[in-house]
């Protein structure tokens, strides 16, 4: 009786040949949109220690500067600034006995756009509440 061997023979994987890469065709630049220039602004901080008088005297600001079909960015409320102190009471003996106080400074700034000669003669001329702080720097 003849023994039979099985043999086994591991299979080689047999790669295809690759195809040769074909080069990408160049890409076309793409120009960015074009936003208009801003040549200058006029930009406006407006303080008051109540905030309600401020926000008339913003939205007064606003109105004049729509009326003349301006560009008006914001109002950006802006961190108010809280001064503090603490006084005695009284004058000498009682110690513990202490007052605090606080006065709080309300911002909003507002910028408008390329302003024209009429919108900043008419901002000018604005009448505001006293109480209300307005700097106008252009930049």
């Amino acid at each position: 009786m003849a023994t039979a061997v099985k043999t086994k023979a591991k299979a080689k994987k047999v790669a295809a040949p690759k195809a040769p890469r074909a080069k990408a065709a160049p890409r076309k630049k793409v120009a960015a949109p074009v936003a208009p220039a801003v040549e200058h602004k006029l930009r406006i901080r407006v303080k008051a220690y109540e905030h309600k008088i401020l926000d008339l005297s913003v939205k007064q600001i606003m109105d004049t500067a729509a009326r003349f079909d301006a560009v008006v960015v914001g109002p950006v409320p802006l961190p108010t600034e809280i001064k503090r102190w603490t006084v005695n009471r009284s004058t000498f003996v009682y110690k513990d006995a202490r007052e605090q106080f606080e006065m709080r400074v309300h911002k909003r700034l507002i910028d408008i756009m390329n302003p024209s000669p009429k919108v900043i003669e008419a901002l000018t001329n604005l009448n505001l509440p006293s109480g209300v702080t307005i700097d106008v720097k252009m930049i």
